[in-house]
């Protein structure tokens, strides 16, 4: 797999009947390891290691409906309240974070609520916050501290 624009982390990979997998933080299970299921695993050990998110309020790769169809996140860091903090969107490195990926979250965002997202490959992180009554987002250096 391609060196990511993220720390190295003890990313734990297992080879077994001519594929590799890798053991997912949250789910705590081996997952067959494609281009963005490392994205992905390095958004989690990122988020959990150096940005002290909670692993309890984390939730990955779950099932909502969008206007009548079935979409799946990411990843979701939720707040002590049920409410959702930060969405994730990630892709697998080759993938140019376009303006189709912020739409993508966007119109996750409609369904989700959240405060800030994350769009990456991995090489290029984007992070935002949602300005609700101006019904726009604002581009931000870094994510916030969990709150």
């Amino acid at each position: 797999m391609v060196k990511l624009d993220f720390p190295n982390y003890p990313i734990q990979l297992k080879s077994s009947e001519n594929r590799t997998t890798v053991l997912d933080l949250i789910r705590k299970k081996h997952l067959v390891l494609t281009p963005e299921e490392w994205v992905r695993q390095h958004v989690l050990h990122y988020l959990i290691t150096d940005m002290s998110y909670p692993k309890s309020l984390i939730n990955v790769e779950k099932q909502i409906a969008l206007n009548g169809t079935k979409k799946r996140y990411d990843i979701v860091v939720y707040r002590n309240d049920g409410s959702i903090f930060l969405i994730v969107e990630c892709k697998a490195p080759k993938i140019k974070i376009t303006q189709d990926t912020f739409d993508q979250i966007a119109r996750y965002n409609l369904e989700l609520k959240s405060q800030f997202l994350m769009v990456t490959n991995g090489l290029n992180h984007y992070y935002s916050i949602i300005d609700y009554p101006n019904q726009c987002y604002h581009f931000l250096r870094e994510l916030p501290a969990y709150q």
